[in-house]
């Protein structure tokens, strides 16, 4: 590889323990944070809400800032709001760019591929006759809108990287989403050759790869078991 991965302190502070993410056994909003923490090097520890009690516990407790999760216990703080926990764990780091420009295009960067993302998140949650129809739109969205965009991106500064030729969140995110995609559409990259190698690449840091791996805490898609446990906490 060109490029480097270099995340910033690989090793939290042992006094710090380890962080805790407080969430569902599912992906969800969470699954963005394991992923960014995976590829940082660090080790954490989950906490699964398995009722609507847990949840309320919480609240009543006074713990969640906006009464929602994902929450995230770490450096003494207890954090939510997904997208703040991701910078602080991107900055913490390294994984946010040199300085302010690069920031600016790792955030949009990261937010186009959030926005497929977060479509294939809602997808199982939508009623059984509208998953179809759903289905078609988001990959005729991958293929036409974010897919060209990223691969444009990836051929025009020939490296390794979305940004800097650094992994950033925004790599890690890209790759979540590819995955993500795949899963719907197993040949969902065969018409993007920059996006396919930017996918084994960015496979093969073995920070990322060791997420990759069965046994890791990467979660599976939700299937049907998750869908109505999922609804039994938040609603």
């Amino acid at each position: 590889m060109r490029g480097t991965l270099r995340p910033g302190k690989q090793k939290l502070d042992s006094m710090a323990g380890k962080p805790k993410l407080i969430y569902y056994y599912g992906r969800g909003r969470m699954e963005d944070v394991r992923w960014l923490l995976a590829a940082a090097g660090i080790e954490f520890e989950e906490q699964y809400l398995q009722t609507k009690a847990d949840l309320q516990k919480l609240q009543q407790d006074g713990i969640l800032l906006f009464q929602q999760v994902p929450m995230v216990e770490m450096d003494g703080m207890k954090m939510v709001q997904t997208r703040a926990i991701l910078n602080y764990i991107a900055a913490k780091y390294n994984l946010y760019g040199k300085d302010i420009k690069e920031r600016a295009l790792i955030d949009m960067y990261f937010e186009g591929a959030m926005d497929l993302s977060e479509m294939i998140m809602i997808l199982p949650f939508k009623p059984a006759d509208a998953k179809e129809k759903e289905l078609t739109m988001i990959l005729e969205k991958a293929n036409n809108r974010y897919f060209p965009v990223f691969e444009k991106i990836l051929k025009n500064h020939g490296q390794d990287f979305l940004v800097g030729n650094q992994l950033t969140k925004a790599d890690v995110k890209l790759l979540e989403t590819i995955l993500e995609v795949e899963e719907l559409k197993a040949d969902a990259l065969s018409s993007f050759p920059f996006l396919k190698a930017f996918k084994e690449r960015i496979s093969n840091i073995p920070t990322i790869n060791k997420f990759l791996q069965p046994g890791s805490p990467r979660k599976p898609p939700p299937d049907e078991k998750e869908i109505a446990e999922a609804l039994k906490i938040f609603y």
